[in-house]
């Protein structure tokens, strides 16, 4: 979602993402003109008249599981926004009973919470997924 119409998404998405994105991003752009939601949000600002560049992964029960903020002269990786969803939904599927390590990938191993992995993490980080 972005202050900027929807054809300039498509524009944007047709002859930007789709070139870097194979088959374009994978869900809908949203356009948020006058900044109303990006004011919720706290990246409009109203008195430039542009947003913030900010990314929110909000869960289906509304919450926000992750977000990032960026100032306008740095680009966002779209691949890794797709990761982190990924991620979110793994461990929404599994209940709890994995969580995701940095620079997971799907397919890959995850981490078992619980005691037993307290002051772990390196040695399961060190033996097992160092090379994955």
């Amino acid at each position: 979602m972005s202050i900027d119409s929807v054809f300039v998404h498509k524009m944007w998405n047709d002859h930007e993402l789709s070139k870097m994105v194979r088959g374009g991003v994978p869900f809908p752009m949203l356009s948020d003109t006058g900044g109303k939601v990006g004011s919720i949000y706290g990246i409009y600002d109203e008195n430039a008249g542009v947003e913030t560049r900010g990314r929110f992964i909000i869960d289906p029960d509304g919450i926000i599981q992750g977000y990032e903020v960026l100032t306008p002269p740095v680009g966002r990786n779209v691949s890794e926004s797709l990761r982190q969803v990924q991620a979110f939904q793994l461990v929404r599927k599994s209940k709890g009973t994995e969580a995701i390590p940095s620079g997971w990938r799907p397919g890959k191993m995850t981490l078992k919470p619980g005691p037993e992995l307290v002051g772990n993490v390196w040695k399961v980080w060190k033996t097992k997924m160092a090379f994955d």
